[in-house]
């Protein structure tokens, strides 16, 4: 009869000197960190990928005694695949799992970020936060004209007549951006399905506001219902699950030498001598893409 209160004891007394990761009587919410420009991944940057963020995820979501999993979130947006499939795996372990799933967004997340947000059951942003931009966007440039006055000829030989659709070194037809848009549209209709699924009960604005590619401060968000609560992820929780709840940031396995897999690990001389070599230029251009996407939003 005495064996129930002397385990409760021990217990007790042994939760005072483990490891606060290893205590019975203190809450565990596992966070997986999602930073940068989705898709674009580069030697030494690798951005927000499906594939160095999907062992993440699994860990996070297998994490003993898990109470929830809490995302953190800055990014720009990105590719809106990469950003359909991270958002996919992560409802797909809450639903498997049977966790909650909060988001907490630090500088901003828009457009493919605010995919990924979507993917949690409440959403809870920095006052100073920007979120939405709930749209499509595609941009380039025109070089026609810059070969025409440097004398130079460019060759291009194709099979399919729409290989070279909006070629940048050619002149931009008009049936060529039509075709663009429809794409665009088709996306975009996709994106604002995802979001009204996910959060439908809560949208308080009409959806050529919602949906026009506008962004907002949280404050202004979360009047619009894209926005659940204004606050941080260790006072959130702490407020949720106790003063004593554990928030273990969850990472891609380390890998040889303690690099993260995947990601930079993996990366030889070879690969760094193409990144100087033949792919500067592709860098380059990615780097000054992925500017843009932050810079939009005075970041």
């Amino acid at each position: 009869m005495a064996t129930a209160p002397f385990l409760a004891e021990f217990r007790r007394r042994l939760d005072s000197v483990l490891p606060a990761r290893l205590r019975t009587d203190a809450a565990i919410v596992p966070v997986v960190r999602l930073h940068g420009a989705i898709g674009m991944s580069r030697p030494f940057n690798p951005g927000i990928t499906f594939a160095n963020t999907a062992k993440a995820l699994d860990r996070a979501f297998a994490v003993k005694r898990a109470k929830a999993v809490a995302l953190v979130i800055n990014s720009p947006g990105g590719s809106p695949v990469q950003s359909h499939l991270i958002h996919r795996r992560i409802r797909l372990l809450a639903e498997e799992k049977g966790l909650p799933v909060i988001a907490f967004v630090e500088d901003v997340a828009a457009s493919g970020g605010y995919m990924l947000a979507s993917a949690a059951d409440e959403i809870v942003a920095d006052p100073f936060s920007i979120l939405g931009s709930i749209g499509v966007v595609s941009a380039g440039f025109g070089f026609n004209r810059a070969l025409d006055k440097l004398g130079i000829d460019r060759r291009v030989y194709t099979a399919g007549e729409s290989k070279v659709i909006l070629d940048p070194f050619q002149p931009e037809k008009a049936e060529d951006v039509e075709r663009l848009k429809a794409i665009q549209k088709e996306i975009h209709d996709e994106f604002t399905a995802l979001v009204k699924r996910r959060r439908g009960d809560v949208l308080s604005a009409d959806e050529a506001t919602l949906f026009s590619g506008a962004f907002w401060t949280a404050t202004q968000a979360q009047e619009l219902g894209l926005v659940d609560a204004i606050g941080e992820i260790r006072s959130f929780l702490r407020a949720r699950y106790g003063e004593k709840v554990v928030i273990p940031l969850i990472e891609s396995k380390a890998g040889l030498f303690g690099r993260r897999v995947p990601g930079i690990a993996g990366l030889d001389a070879s690969a760094a001598g193409a990144g100087i070599g033949a792919g500067f230029a592709e860098n380059v251009m990615s780097a000054a893409e992925e500017r843009s996407l932050w810079g939009r939003y005075g970041l």
